[in-house]
This record gives structure tokens, sequence and C-alpha cells, in this order.
């Protein structure tokens, strides 16, 4: 006499337990993938600046050595960009020539300045020292001291 085993008969399909646990690790999954992607590109943008804030700090000190009399708080943008580490100027008949240190993107938009007056650099958002991250020896955001 054959009798029927039921509990060895394997399941054919999956259960919606196991399909809403599947859909929500996938969520949760994508939604740790583009908070990861946000903070990431928050820290090439202080990169970024890091490395302008340095160029310009660096031509600043070398403009000082050349030019041991002047003062620091006269300095201007035109005074400083031929003292830019690989900064790459077209000669004519391009016509565009560099006439501004390069500009900088801040986290939240707007547009930064250099403050070139005094030493290190800063940069300046809406006449405030504008460093996001909240540490001037972190390296993002500034030069550091």
């Amino acid at each position: 006499m054959k009798t029927p085993n039921s509990s060895r008969q394997s399941p054919k399909a999956f259960t919606l337990l196991e399909m809403t646990i599947v859909i929500m690790m996938l969520l949760a999954l994508i939604k740790i993938g583009f908070f990861t992607s946000g903070k990431m590109d928050e820290w090439k943008l202080g990169r970024a600046a890091s490395e302008t804030l340095r160029s310009v700090y660096s031509a600043q000190r070398m403009y000082l050595a050349d030019n041991p009399t002047a003062d620091i708080t006269k300095l201007t943008d035109t005074m400083l960009i031929p003292y830019i580490p690989n900064l790459k100027i077209q000669v004519p008949p391009a016509t565009t020539l560099v006439t501004a240190l390069n500009t900088v993107k801040p986290i939240s938009g707007g547009s930064l300045s250099f403050s070139i007056i005094q030493s290190p650099p800063t940069l300046l958002q809406n006449g405030l020292t504008y460093d996001p991250s909240g540490s001037n020896k972190d390296s993002l955001w500034d030069v550091g001291e």
C-alpha cells in the first residue's frame, strides 16, 4: 500500500513572503548605493577644491619669494596667475588667455571666490569663509595649517 508523502514534495514557486524579503533587500542595497554615490561626489568636490587651493597657495608663496617686499594684502589674481603650477595658458591666435584663478564648485550650489590676501588662502561664499567639512586640518576645502 502506497501512501502519499506530502512532506517530500519540493515547492515549485516562491512564497509571497520570500519575494517580499528579496525585494526589500534589493531596495536596501540600492538605497545604500545612492547614499554612497552622493557622499563620493561631495568628497570629489572637496578634493578638487583642496588641489586648487594648494595650487593657489603655491603660487602665492612663489610670488612672495620672487617679490619679498610685496604686501600680501595687495595681491591680485593677475599677479598670481603666472605662478600657478601646471597652468596651461593658450597664446594668440587663440583668444582664451587665463585672466582669473580656477573656479571651485561648492556642494550646495552658488559661487565661491578666493581670498588671496591672507596666507594660506581660503574660499569665500558671500564674504564668509567656506568650509563645509568643519575642519581646517582635513585637507578638504582648505589648505590647512
